[in-house]
């Protein structure tokens, strides 16, 4: 059985700098994505010669933010690369904590990892890139969304795949087709509490990210192919799974991890 590939967003935090050569000299997992990189951007930095208000709305940021935010977008085909596990930062890769891993497990997280991205369309984990700033979700003058523009291109980079953990927010799961995987994973979080007197499922928003990089370091360590392999999923949170709420539909089987409150 092929191991699961895991697909992840990128952080909107990003660490800064680099000491790797540019992203177009350096080698990548998926050189077939080198032309159509390049067009988006392109679009990016035509996109960034507009007024501050227009830039500012495009990167989805505050004004103060938007010139820092240009000049990173401004410089990405000559700029230094970080691998993206050490250039995406925040709370879902803070949890995955990759420096942490074991050698063998940061070797299935480099192979199993696929992190969606609006101006890379997927990287790797060990893939060199540049600081940017680019939502899946962003209108481009000219372009349009990136989602729609990597469909087709991503759909294909991932057809025939066995198992796939889609672990996508829908703004990057936009970006691709999943009828063309076997098997098909979604996790959702939920805190089973008390209100008005009854017991009630509700979805988790603050915490999803940090509960997802978790799930991660669960999913290569165990090499888990299937729901029920998450009977043994231990979060510090008290998240376990609820087999009683997996509903499956077609070849998507969405799966719950419940936490009592």
């Amino acid at each position: 059985m092929p191991s699961p590939l895991i697909l992840l967003p990128p952080s909107e935090g990003k660490a800064a700098g680099g000491d790797g050569a540019p992203w177009n000299e350096a080698g990548q997992s998926f050189p077939e994505l080198a032309a159509p990189r390049e067009e988006v951007v392109a679009a990016l930095a035509r996109a960034m010669k507009g007024s501050v208000d227009a830039r500012s709305k495009i990167l989805g940021i505050g004004a103060a933010r938007t010139a820092e935010a240009t000049a990173a977008n401004l410089t990405v085909g000559s700029a230094p690369t970080l691998p993206a596990i050490g250039r995406y930062t925040g709370v879902l890769y803070d949890a995955l904590d990759y420096p942490s891993l074991p050698a063998p497990l940061q070797r299935r997280v480099d192979m199993q990892v696929i992190i969606f991205s609006g101006l890379w369309g997927v990287v790797r984990p060990t893939d060199p890139i540049p600081d940017y700033k680019l939502k899946m979700g962003a209108s481009l003058p000219g372009f349009g969304k990136p989602a729609r523009f990597w469909k087709p291109i991503l759909t294909n980079q991932l057809a025939d795949t066995e198992v796939v953990w889609d672990l996508l927010p829908n703004e990057h799961s936009a970006a691709w087709d999943p009828a063309v995987v076997r098997r098909r994973m979604r996790v959702r979080f939920l805190d089973d509490m008390e209100r008005d007197g009854e017991r009630r499922l509700v979805a988790v928003s603050h915490w999803n990210k940090l509960l997802k990089g978790s799930l991660v370091r669960f999913v290569v360590g165990v090499q888990a192919d299937d729901p029920g392999q998450l009977v043994d999923f231990e979060h510090p949170e008290g998240y376990v799974y609820d087999p009683s709420l997996t509903v499956t539909s077609g070849r998507t089987t969405d799966v719950a991890l419940v936490a009592r409150r």
